[in-house]
């Protein structure tokens, strides 16, 4: 048995999650936000070429740039937000993602489905409820950024704004943020699209790797089962420090 199964931090969760706030959110009223998923992660590691060939991956996509935004500290990151930039071509996509929040409590006002969501991540033995709220910038609003001659608070959108200041209470932003970037990033799929690979690479060189599904909130425990004995019978190594991995990449792209 997988040893997350065992972890009792991990099935209370799940089972909390799915008889608490979740069951409130699935009976909430039309104009609430929709009913939250989990996006059960995984972090690999074994070397991408073994898993590419074990799981017949295939691209998915074009490779994009990806910036995240913390200062030296790593102040956001401590409070439970991150700032994502995804390039691809002449646009980019500027990325506010806040954990810890209960998405049977959400206010549809404050997250419009055309600019965000709440969903569960299942990332190790922990569960959080996640706000993610993204708006498009043009090549020259992101370049702009990247370079540091506008601050990410001045290309945030109202409904951004309006959430960390009001919502989440992480605002003013501090102002010496700076671009930690650009890992390059590239989808991977299995044959079936049962699964979501994606492969990070970061300026020093170093990589990572994160499979994923989505699935119902009372689904977790279930596909992270599936995804276990899935990679078990694949000879694919699941990392086994997986909560500091997001922590691992931000430390070394600050150097």
């Amino acid at each position: 048995m997988s040893p997350i199964l065992r972890n009792p931090a991990f099935i209370a969760a799940v089972v909390a999650v799915a008889a608490g706030p979740v069951a409130n959110a699935l009976a909430a009223p039309s104009g609430s936000v929709p009913a939250p998923r989990a996006e059960v992660q995984v972090e690999l590691c074994t070397p991408f070429a073994d898993i590419e060939r074990s799981l017949k991956l295939r691209p998915d996509g074009d490779p994009i740039e990806v910036w995240l935004f913390d200062d030296a500290a790593l102040t956001l990151f401590e409070r439970g937000l991150r700032v994502r930039l995804r390039a691809h071509g002449k646009h980019g996509d500027l990325t506010v993602k806040i954990a810890n929040q209960d998405c049977s409590r959400i206010d549809a006002k404050m997250v419009p489905p055309k600019e965000g969501k709440c969903e569960f991540d299942v990332h190790g033995a922990s569960m959080s409820g996640t706000v993610s709220l993204s708006r498009h910038l043009s090549r020259k609003k992101w370049k702009d950024l990247v370079a540091g001659r506008v601050a990410v608070a001045d290309l945030l959108s109202p409904v951004q704004i309006a959430y960390l200041r009001d919502v989440a209470k992480i605002w003013p932003l501090p102002t010496d943020l700076r671009a930690l970037g650009p890992k390059q990033s590239r989808a991977y799929a299995m044959q079936d699209k049962s699964y979501e690979v994606d492969v990070s690479k970061l300026p020093s060189g170093e990589q990572y790797v994160e499979m994923s599904h989505r699935v119902p909130v009372a689904e977790a425990q279930t596909a992270r089962a599936a995804l276990d004995a899935m990679l078990a019978r694949s000879g694919v190594t699941v990392c086994a420090d997986q909560a500091g991995q997001a922590a691992n990449k931000l430390k070394l792209m600050l150097r």
